[in-house]
């Protein structure tokens, strides 16, 4: 009897089934007034930390990817890929873990004190895009993947006059996802400048990962993308525009490393550094070194941090930078023309229960959009604007 009920209810379609449902009725098409819709809004449309779809920062959310027309001009976008690492995996599931440790973030408590500006009641329109559904069985398509939607994203007129094209802001994600990033600005802004925060200098040729079945495939990994970056032309190889690591404390093969490091125009400050000449002075180094009007393109390993602070991650070294360094030194290149960043390699299976990992790879992206943000306001004449904190719009908790 129960299978000629489903039967039967197939042959009268479901559009008839839910007619039934409602008990023949019309849905409601009344028109609703725009005081009444605000009305709703304001009743129900307040956020807590702990509520709503995860968002990163209650942002307002769409899939980019699939809505072409719809326009940004700062995107926040997943890119959840890791089997191109060397050593623990598990970074994929780093977006998600980001987005959820900015739960805090909200647009009614989003003011930054040090920029005096909430970046997300600006000037800029900023959305999460989500994710790129990157394939993690094949590599290669993976990077054709990547490339094609930070290329496509990339190319979308911002919906601010200031901006020649809209940034992209990447939650990664293993590292490799920073070359598929750098072909995509290349059209537009050709050799760029990287400011590259990481344990790891991350320019070794793939020779150097010794293994018998070499492959070009294998090229592409979390270790070589900037060599292969170099490769391509899309970083500065002009002596007197160098790029710049930071953070560095990796073990070498030799010091041949860092001999092919120079060879590809990179500037080295030391974790070590920062114990020599504080924040103040590794900020000084960077902003002398990249200077304010040449586009940069910011790339934050999470494992820049010492693994005290940052233990979510797939390739930990001891003897790395504080949460605070990391954040002062952020906060002090506000200066640099950022076109682009990402935060990567943040692998939550590792990181304690506090989640201090994601929630310092957040904080990073709240600081990094805050700069892009308060550049364009003085950019735009209104320098030192909204330091009231007081905004407008929704408000969320």
């Amino acid at each position: 009897m129960r299978f000629a009920s489903l039967f039967g209810l197939a042959a009268v379609g479901w559009h008839s089934v839910d007619v039934l449902a409602c008990g023949g009725h019309k849905h409601d098409e009344r028109e609703w007034t725009q005081e009444e819709l605000e009305e709703l809004d304001r009743k129900w449309g307040t956020e807590w930390g702990f509520t709503g779809i995860g968002s990163f920062a209650h942002l307002p959310h769409t899939k980019c990817l699939t809505t072409p027309s719809t326009h940004f001009d700062i995107a926040i976008l997943g890119a959840p890929f890791d089997t191109a690492v060397s050593y623990r995996p598990g970074a994929r599931f780093g977006p998600r873990a980001i987005r959820q440790a900015s739960a805090r973030q909200t647009s009614f408590r989003g003011f930054n004190p040090r920029a005096g500006i909430n970046p997300y009641a600006s000037w800029a329109t900023i959305l999460d895009c989500g994710d790129i559904p990157i394939t993690p069985v094949d590599n290669t398509v993976a990077l054709e993947q990547m490339t094609q939607a930070f290329t496509e994203l990339g190319a979308r007129s911002p919906v601010s006059n200031l901006l020649r094209k809209p940034r992209l802001v990447t939650l990664g994600g293993d590292h490799s996802l920073a070359l598929p990033a750098l072909r995509a600005l290349r059209e537009h802004y050709g050799g760029l400048r990287v400011l590259h925060f990481d344990a790891h200098l991350d320019t070794w040729h793939p020779a150097k990962y010794p293994s018998a079945w070499p492959s070009t495939q294998s090229h592409f990994n979390h270790g070589s993308m900037f060599w292969l970056a170099g490769q391509e032309g899309l970083l500065s190889n002009s002596s007197s525009s160098p790029n710049v690591h930071a953070g560095l404390r990796t073990r070498l093969q030799s010091l041949e490393d860092y001999e092919d490091d120079d060879a590809q125009n990179w500037v080295r400050i030391s974790s070590d550094d920062m114990d020599d000449f504080g924040t103040a002075g590794v900020i000084k180094s960077i902003m002398d070194t990249l200077g304010t009007e040449d586009p940069v393109y910011l790339s934050v390993d999470i494992d820049v941090l010492d693994p005290a602070f940052a233990p979510g991650t797939g390739t930990p070294e001891p003897g790395g930078w504080t949460t605070r360094e990391l954040i002062r030194v952020l906060r002090g290149i506000e200066g640099l023309n950022l076109v682009g960043a990402d935060v990567v390699e943040v692998s939550p299976a590792y990181q304690g229960a506090g989640e201090e990992t994601a929630l310092a790879a957040a904080q990073v992206v709240f600081e990094v959009v805050t700069s892009m943000v308060k550049r364009g306001m003085g950019e735009m004449g209104l320098e030192g604007a909204n330091k009231s904190g007081k905004e407008e719009g929704k408000d969320e908790l």
